[in-house]
């Protein structure tokens, strides 16, 4: 056995976890034993300022804020972890006494499979802030056991398999087999006097398993609490005695289907039930568990909203307001006026999409069936919302319940005290579009918080290169005050800090394509521009435009070979909902369109496509800070914000986009020359819907049609002529999101982009620029604002009060 020659607090744990939590010998340790090992040295330092924060404000009894989001992408936590605590070489050195190293550790841990995209992981970032702010607060949300789930590509399509993120003991977790709360479905209502007796007929138990989230060096640490579905009876032994055994088992396997997956196939009546039960699940189970909390301190219930600040993260848990009302009137005999008047001061909602088919919309009879006291609730709040339009003379017209349906937009707007939006841009598109009748009504309701991104994940973690220069240059202090990047605006004037700062992006570049090599075993150049496009994969996002595109450009290439081109790398990443058929057949064709110029000798290294499987965080941390452009190219109106668009900018990239979302406030940020604005506007877009004839557009442009007859022929897919004909079908009769008439746009504003890249001085004064003005996009910032603007509350970071 070799000596353990490194010492200090952080090496006696490691070893001792791996003799008395792992049950290990450093002579039979795998890397994943190392990995649990530091994992539960790591977690053990951030006990003691979690229990701090938890008693300060017990004693202080301060309002708390309580996030409710369907997911929380957290990434790998073990990195972050350490980075946070500021152990990183403390950490490498007591590994390597053991010939261990550090990365293929932190390597091994795997991501935490809570979330899709944008929404989760801006309530992962959320969650950062209000630690580093030192603002009590619980996240909560659902421990899925298989989380979305693993994307593979077979002969170009997408495959899904379940993930297995919990294959391995999840040491960052506190199970709390003590803290249980039924959660009903289904059954009857007796009513009794004003309030009522719901007797469901199906119950499971929602269990808690707590993650502390600490800020930086856990200066206060807060807790990330999830749900997994429990059965009310675990075993059924008669029929197993009968030899029945899968019967014995039913009633534990239907209840932990619950907490199995998120965002189940939703296509069909019994997923549809699933998705429900889920959002009331963990809303419920939230409630009950924040009541019990403000109760055990509080006896006066009006007081709640002076103690509690509930945020919805979109239209999943809008459940929460004929929730909490429940609870306040058949548990805790209110009535339902009193009720509502105290859920809606304690409620905020955030709103995250424009397009109405995302804002959720539950069939009467189904919510009837599986939550009929909250359907009772529904109605009632209906009725005082049509008091409400009744009372503001607006002569609008805006209901909960239509058409037999429960809109869930329109519940959250209603019981809540404020709503946001996430852009200055889609704030104002809520009032004019989506929620323009409520807004008549509430015309105080609406404000904006525009999202921002914490930069201890999406720099110092993610891009040690910068954080370094950073440090040199500016001092620490941008950690925790990320406009301090503004003192960098100066320097894009001095040669030796551009040639630094490219020099970190050509290192971060060489990461990419090492490890594109070892992963996808394709060689790129580190010296091609890498332009990327990363996010969940959705028509109005347009990944199509961008392959429509590349496929033009290779033909361009393929005309021309020898011409002056600007090596590139296109990048894509991301998965399509498992029953949203349009989007996979868009991520086939990606992939039969990248087949084809990489394998293409005459194109050779000028243009190549990379699109690996199975985006998640621990990908992104490796492909934004390699970006040198930054695809943000959705439809104008369509994008609430986005945050992919901040942490490229954050790391030095250009942005190519519309003027859609959060990047009207990254040009602004900016500056005009150090973007690539291309395409309609908002309005523009409404204007054009009118009369919209693709074909037409088609026409106009002889380098979409070449692309167009060649997807047509089975240029892209031989032996398989019609394999995209899906594709172009619903282009041609429904091309809703204006890919047709803004490509000419983005095909000139692409090759403004060759241009710029050529002209390696020019892009680097850019690509330092965009650094240094993206500053604003802290979600500290958006924390503080939220605090101020909704919630009402403050720190009890040296608070002595």
């Amino acid at each position: 056995m070799k000596d353990f020659k490194a010492t200090g607090a952080l090496a006696s744990a490691i070893d001792f976890h791996l003799a008395h939590s792992v049950g290990k010998t450093p002579e039979s340790a795998s890397i994943t034993d190392w990995r649990l090992a530091l994992s539960r040295a790591v977690r053990d330092k951030l006990i003691t300022p979690w229990f701090d924060a938890t008693h300060q404000t017990y004693a202080k009894d301060r309002k708390r804020v309580y996030y409710l989001s369907m997911e929380f992408l957290l990434g790998r936590i073990l990195e972050d972890a350490v980075n946070n605590l500021g152990l990183e070489d403390e950490a490498k050195e007591a590994l390597a006494a053991y010939d261990v190293d550090f990365a293929d550790v932190v390597g091994d841990e795997p991501d935490a499979a809570l979330g899709n995209g944008g929404l989760g992981r801006l309530a992962a970032c959320f969650l950062d802030s209000l630690s580093c702010l030192g603002i009590p607060a619980h996240g909560y949300g659902i421990r899925y056991a298989h989380g979305l789930f693993r994307q593979s590509f077979e002969d170009g399509r997408q495959m899904e398999m379940a993930e297995d993120w919990l294959r391995h003991q999840h040491n960052w977790e506190f199970e709390r087999s003590e803290c249980l709360y039924d959660i009903g479905f289904g059954g009857q209502v007796t009513e009794k006097g004003k309030s009522a007796v719901w007797t469901p007929s199906d119950t499971v138990m929602a269990q808690a398993y707590d993650t502390p989230v600490p800020g930086w060096r856990a200066s206060w640490t807060n807790t990330l609490r999830l749900w997994s579905a429990k059965p009310k009876q675990i075993f059924d032994l008669d029929p197993f005695n009968r030899g029945e055994y899968m019967q014995a088992a039913a009633p534990e396997v239907l209840a932990e289907t619950i907490s199995r997956v998120l965002y189940p196939d939703d296509s069909t009546e019994i997923g549809k039930e699933l998705r429900l039960k889920q959002e009331f699940f963990f809303t419920s189970a939230s409630l009950q568990d924040l009541m019990r909390r403000f109760l055990a301190h509080n006896g006066d219930l009006t007081a709640l909203p002076s103690k509690v600040a509930i945020q919805m993260n979109d239209t999943h848990p809008a459940i929460a307001g004929p929730e909490l009302i429940r609870q306040l009137m058949d548990i805790h005999g209110q009535d339902f006026d009193a009720a509502f008047d105290i859920a809606q001061g304690t409620l905020h909602y955030t709103n995250h999409t424009l397009l109405p088919e995302a804002l959720e919309a539950w069939e009467v009879s189904l919510m009837g069936t599986i939550l009929p006291r909250h359907m009772q609730l529904i109605e009632r709040i209906d009725d005082r919302l049509a008091r409400d339009v009744k009372a503001s003379k607006t002569g609008v017209n805006a209901h909960i319940v239509e058409h037999d349906k429960v809109n869930m937009g329109t519940l959250a707007f209603t019981c809540a005290r404020k709503v946001n939006g996430v852009s200055a841009l889609h704030t104002d598109l809520m009032k004019q579009t989506v929620f323009s009748d409520l807004h008549a009504v509430y015309p105080d309701r609406i404000l904006n918080q525009t999202n921002g991104v914490t930069p201890r994940r999406w720099v110092h973690g993610c891009n040690p290169g910068l954080r370094h220069l950073l440090n040199e240059t500016i001092g620490t202090e941008w950690v925790l005050d990320l406009e301090q990047l503004k003192q960098l605006a100066p320097l894009v004037d001095d040669p030796d800090f551009r040639q630094r700062f490219m020099a970190v992006k050509q290192e971060n570049k060489q990461r990419l394509v090492d490890w594109v090599s070892d992963n996808l075993g394709v060689e790129i150049s580190p010296d091609a521009m890498f332009d990327i496009q990363i996010k969940r994969i959705h028509e109005y996002k347009r990944q199509l435009m961008n392959a429509l595109e590349t496929a033009a450009l290779a033909n361009a290439i393929r005309r021309d070979p020898d011409a002056a081109w600007t090596p590139r790398v296109k990048f894509f990443g991301g998965k399509a909902a498992p029953a949203y058929i349009d989007a996979k057949n868009i991520i086939r064709l990606i992939n039969d369109i990248a087949n084809s110029i990489n394998n293409d000798p005459v194109i050779g290294d000028r243009l190549k496509v990379i699109y690996p499987p199975n985006y998640n965080v621990s990908m992104a941390e490796i492909l934004i800070p390699a970006a040198d452009l930054s695809e943000q190219i959705s439809t104008a109106g369509k994008e609430a914000s986005g945050t992919g668009n901040m942490k490229f900018a954050l790391n030095g990239a250009v942005t190519i986009g519309t003027l859609d979302g959060a990047n009207v406030e990254i040009r602004d940020c900016v500056g005009d020359d150090n973007i690539y604005i291309f395409g309609m506007t908002a309005d523009e877009v409404e204007g054009a819907r009118e009369g919209y004839v693709t074909q037409n557009y088609i026409d106009q442009s002889p380098i979409l049609s070449e692309v167009i007859d060649q997807i047509r022929t089975g240029f892209y897919s031989p032996g398989d002529p019609t394999r995209h004909w899906p594709v172009l079908e619903k282009l041609l009769r429904d091309d809703y999101f204006m890919v047709v008439a803004d490509f000419d746009a983005y095909w000139d504003a692409q090759r403004r982009v060759d241009e710029g890249f050529a002209d390696s001085d020019g892009w680097a004064r850019m690509a330092v620029l965009n650094t240094a003005h993206s500053g604003w996009f802290s979600s500290d910032r958006t924390i503080q604002g939220y605090a101020d603007d909704i919630w009402g509350v403050s720190s009890l970071l040296g608070d002595d009060k």
